[in-house]
């Protein structure tokens, strides 16, 4: 008797020719490293990797392994997520993981058959599994594989570009709610439910809404924060946002500042040197520009006064490239050379040097031949609210 099964086409997919390629360019990794395989590992809902490898969102642990002469094969917790995986998975060879998911990739490994004697690892594997992995198979030559495959993945195609920019229609709308719904009175810990309305109804989701309201004449926070307290908004406040909305596995990003009533002298200068930092890296970053040139772009925070605490800039998803500026440099990252069809999130959070006083302005662009496109169509502005 067939097991009924949902139809895959009724969730948003990517055509067969995008994963194809997806696959040959793991196919290239492996021949490139000289590897017999690379195993993949990611947990949780839109785990990224493995959401890219296989167009299904994830579970609660997945291994996703690619071989040298061989299919693909997903190995997943938990034994209730398998059947959704086996509907929307494009690797059609999905099994659950068992009783204990280290020893029975495990012994998948020990099943393999290598030439190379080398396996590539890719994402955060847990201690204990990779113990095990090493400890069972000494023969075997583990080589983490993450940076190579992570830089390969910063290069988006057209369907990828098409999902951030439906992800950044989603951050709009849920700028505009809060622009429309702010108000004395009201919770800071009751605004997410103004910005996530405006995901849920269109399929989307959160993915953060870090913020911090203070009042604007005697400030207290530098930087938007990832939770929210209790307090009440009063006439007079500021409300600094970091903001992603999400669909379907890829995240919009955008950075406003609100106010229920005029900004001061004091806020609209922080602000101003904000605009005026994300504009001097927007005009540098082209295809062939370096992360280096964004930082000497960057020093201008630093020349009008001020200095920054967040990142100044990040690939969509915390991917490469992360840089701070110069002074507050944190990284011991490699010069980045941009490239066209990058997705990176342009994000100075200026603040003073006593770090009361703060705020972040930016958004997710795409970078092109000649400069960068923009994604989200708010206005880039300070947002006074009436509520």
């Amino acid at each position: 008797m067939k097991k009924a099964m949902r139809d895959a086409s009724q969730f948003p997919r990517f055509s067969n020719n995008e994963m194809d390629s997806r696959h040959q360019r793991v196919s290239a990794l492996i021949e490139e490293n000289n590897l017999d395989a690379i195993i993949f590992f990611g947990f949780g809902a839109f785990a990224t990797d493995i959401y890219w490898l296989t167009d299904w969102p994830g579970g609660r642990e997945s291994y996703v392994i690619f071989q040298r002469d061989s299919d693909p094969v997903v190995i997943t917790q938990l034994f209730n997520h398998v059947p959704m995986a086996r509907v929307l998975s494009v690797i059609k060879d999905v099994r659950w993981a068992g009783a204990n998911t280290a020893n029975t990739v495990s012994h998948f490994i020990r099943d393999c058959k290598l030439k190379e004697q080398r396996i590539g690892l890719v994402g955060q594997i847990p201690y204990r599994h990779y113990l095990l992995y090493a400890e069972s198979h000494p023969e075997i030559t583990f080589t983490d594989v993450s940076s190579p495959f992570r830089m390969m993945r910063t290069l988006k195609q057209p369907e990828e570009i098409n999902r951030l920019k439906k992800a950044s229609q989603l951050t709009d709308k849920s700028i505009k709610a809060i622009a429309e719904g702010l108000r004395e009175g009201m919770r800071e810990d009751q605004i997410p439910l103004l910005i996530e309305s405006a995901y849920l109804e269109e399929g989307g989701y959160a993915g953060i809404h870090f913020m911090s309201s203070m009042p604007m004449n005697d400030p207290d926070f530098p930087v938007p924060a990832q939770f929210h307290s209790n307090r009440k908004l009063q006439r007079g406040d500021c409300l600094i946002t970091e903001i992603s909305g999400a669909w379907w596995g890829y995240s919009g990003q955008i950075h406003r500042t609100f106010s229920l009533g005029n900004p001061t002298k004091e806020w609209i200068k922080l602000h101003d040197v904000a605009v005026e930092g994300f504009h001097a890296i927007e005009n540098t970053i082209k295809d062939g520009a370096t992360t280096a040139d964004v930082e000497e772009a960057a020093d201008i925070i630093h020349e009008r006064g001020y200095t920054i605490l967040d990142d100044l800039l990040h690939g969509v998803s915390q991917t490469p490239p992360i840089i701070q500026t110069k002074a507050t440099k944190r990284h011991e990252n490699p010069d980045i050379t941009f490239k066209e069809n990058m997705a990176i999130t342009i994000q100075p959070n200026v603040m003073t040097i006593d770090e009361k006083m703060g705020l972040q302005f930016g958004e997710t662009v795409i970078v092109t031949k000649n400069g960068c496109e923009r994604l989200n169509a708010y206005p880039r502005k300070w947002i006074i609210c009436c509520g």
